[in-house]
This record gives C-alpha cells, sequence and structure tokens, in this order.
C-alpha cells in the first residue's frame, strides 16, 4: 500500500528526514526493532505507537521516559492526528505530521507525441477581430502654427465679475441722480424759487 501520510523530522539527529508511515501499526524508538528508529538519549527504546483506524493515524505514547506531545500538549491517551500537527518526542525530537499525495503505479502518462488522430491536441482559441482605435491626429512632433480648418473656437463664457461691475456702476450713477434732484428741490423749496422755475406749476399764483 503507498503511504498515504509521513513524518518529517524538523529538529533532531537528522534533520529533513522524511518516514513514509506504511502499514497499519507503526513505532517509534530508539531501539533497532520499531518501524522507525531515532537514535537520540531523548527517545525510549519504544517510545511512541501510531495505529491506522479510518484512515487517519491515532498516536498513543507507550510508557516513553520523556513523553509524547502533539501541538505541545502531552499525549496521556490516544490522539487523532491532523495533517500539520507537530510531534515531539521529549524536549528536541520535532516531526512534523503530512499528507502525502497518492499516485496511482498503474498510471501510464500519454506524451502529446503518442496521441493518435481519435485524440488531437485542442487548438487554441483563434483570436477575436479587434475594432481598429479612432484615428488620433498627429503632428509628428510639430506643433501647428494655426487651428485646422473648420474648427470653430467656443464662444467664451460671460465672466460673472464683469456683470457685476457694470451693475455696480449703473447704481452708483442711479443714486448719484437721484441724489442731485433731492439736492435741487432742496435748494428751490428753501430760497422760495419755485415759482422762479417751475412758474407753469402755480398758473396766476405767483405774479
Amino acid at each position: 500500500m503507498a503511504a498515504q501520510f509521513q513524518l518529517v523530522m524538523h529538529s533532531g539527529p537528522t534533520p529533513g528526514k522524511t518516514f513514509p508511515l506504511e502499514g497499519d501499526v507503526i513505532t517509534i524508538g530508539r531501539e533497532a526493532g520499531n518501524t522507525i528508529v531515532i537514535n537520540d538519549a531523548e527517545v525510549s527504546r519504544k517510545h511512541t505507537q501510531l495505529v491506522f483506524q479510518g484512515g487517519k493515524f491515532i498516536i498513543t505514547d507507550i510508557g516513553s521516559t520523556n513523553g509524547t506531545f502533539v501541538n505541545g500538549q502531552r499525549v496521556t491517551g490516544q490522539h487523532v492526528l491532523q495533517a500539520g500537527e507537530i510531534i515531539s518526542l521529549g524536549e528536541q525530537i520535532n516531526l512534523l505530521y503530512e499528507a502525502v499525495m497518492v499516485v496511482d503505479p498503474n498510471a501510464t502518462v500519454i506524451s502529446t507525441s503518442a496521441r493518435g488522430a481519435a485524440d488531437p491536441i485542442p487548438s487554441a482559441p483563434k483570436p477575436q477581430p479587434v475594432a481598429p482605435a479612432p484615428a488620433v491626429a498627429s503632428y509628428a512632433g510639430q506643433i501647428p502654427s494655426g487651428p485646422e480648418p473648420g474648427y470653430m473656437p467656443a464662444p467664451a463664457a460671460p465672466k460673472k465679475g464683469g456683470m457685476n461691475i457694470v451693475l455696480i456702476v449703473i447704481l452708483v450713477l442711479l443714486l448719484c441722480v437721484a441724489c442731485s434732484c433731492i439736492g435741487f428741490i432742496w435748494y428751490i423749496d428753501s430760497n422760495s424759487l419755485w415759482c422762479s422755475y417751475f412758474p407753469f406749476l402755480f398758473g396766476g399764483a405767483c405774479g
């Protein structure tokens, strides 16, 4: 049976070494009779056992001196391992438990040169025609001397500031005229000159 899981030593006597988990019962220890032998003083002769059940490995400590830990927690009973967990034997031995992609050994890799006429290589899709971009006038680095023929500049919007000045001038002129009229009437009235300037308003009263 191809191994579905493996242990990778992160720290210990052989960092980076991979241990495929093949079989239903796997023992780890310092003694030569174990499935996985780790020759280190922190590892007991028979330290840890892994049992494959229901598509997963269950880890138990089998009376080791320094204990078995998973993600820093000491294993006191059975623990179902999950891919990515760290198994520690004592304080210095750390093993990564990970899943392995299973490849069928009977599968045949078919090269592209061995394909027959009945299994043609799909051709790449034909590119769709792209509409040409609208032409943009180009002057080849020269600034045109004048506007193009037929070009009509947009009329400039009237400036609000100029209109305000005109209105103010008109109001000032009207105010000046009104003041002059009031002053003239006041002068005539204070000097009793109504008959001199406007005799037609009083008829025969001015004699």
